[in-house]
């Protein structure tokens, strides 16, 4: 049975299951969900995702939210298919880690930002230049210690392609069409690791579901 993704090309949530499952070479279908017209909130998605968010996963049986916790399920069920994603021993608990890092001090972070750079002007909303500069501080801290750890290693997690840096890489990208950019580009190791990670062959194959858009 085909896995199925359900969400909208334009979610980075979604992207990231996208991302999971190519970089695994695995087929799957996209169920599109239709945000504006709110059915996303309607029954049949709510038996999916109960908190009525995209996107949502079914592998057989198998029904899974969360995007984070999707890709693990990729990466581990499917460990002998495509690029490994994860590591053996002790290094997989440094991309455990890093994998953290991206869910509680990156992206929260990166969603105050995307909101007043990109949803705000699309919304006819001013964007709040406090919330940009304390968001921008707070995130060059975190870029600073992403910038020490790419100094020390190729990778987040060890010296290969890992779920810890498949993760950023759909909100990073995203923040590359605003100012924020700016925090990336004074970051050589960081700037140089994100322009590695977006040149990968399975992120080129989301960014054409997404432009389909």
């Amino acid at each position: 049975m085909v896995m199925k993704v359900y969400g909208t090309v334009l979610s980075t949530a979604t992207m990231r299951i996208f991302a999971a499952l190519y970089e695994k070479d695995l087929e799957f279908e996209f169920v599109p969900i239709d945000m504006p017209a709110g059915e996303h909130k309607k029954e049949h998605f709510l038996a999916l995702n109960p908190f009525g968010q995209v996107p949502a996963f079914e592998d057989g049986d198998l029904k899974l939210f969360e995007s984070r916790a999707v890709t693990q399920h990729i990466a581990h069920v499917f460990a002998d298919e495509g690029t490994p994603l994860i590591c053996e021993g002790k290094s997989m608990a440094t991309v455990g880690v890093w994998m953290e890092v991206e869910a509680q001090q990156f992206e929260p972070l990166a969603l105050k930002l995307r909101r007043e750079f990109l949803y705000k002007p699309r919304s006819g909303v001013a964007t709040d230049a406090a919330v940009v500069e304390e968001s921008e501080a707070k995130l060059a801290k975190v870029l600073d210690v992403y910038e020490a750890r790419l100094s020390q290693s190729k990778y987040l997690g060890c010296d290969c392609f890992t779920l810890a840096d498949l993760h950023p890489l759909p909100t990073m990208t995203t923040l590359m069409g605003t100012p924020v950019r700016k925090l990336f580009d004074a970051r050589p190791k960081l700037s140089a690791w994100l322009a590695d990670i977006s040149a990968r062959p399975a992120w080129a194959k989301v960014l054409a579901m997404r432009n389909q858009q």
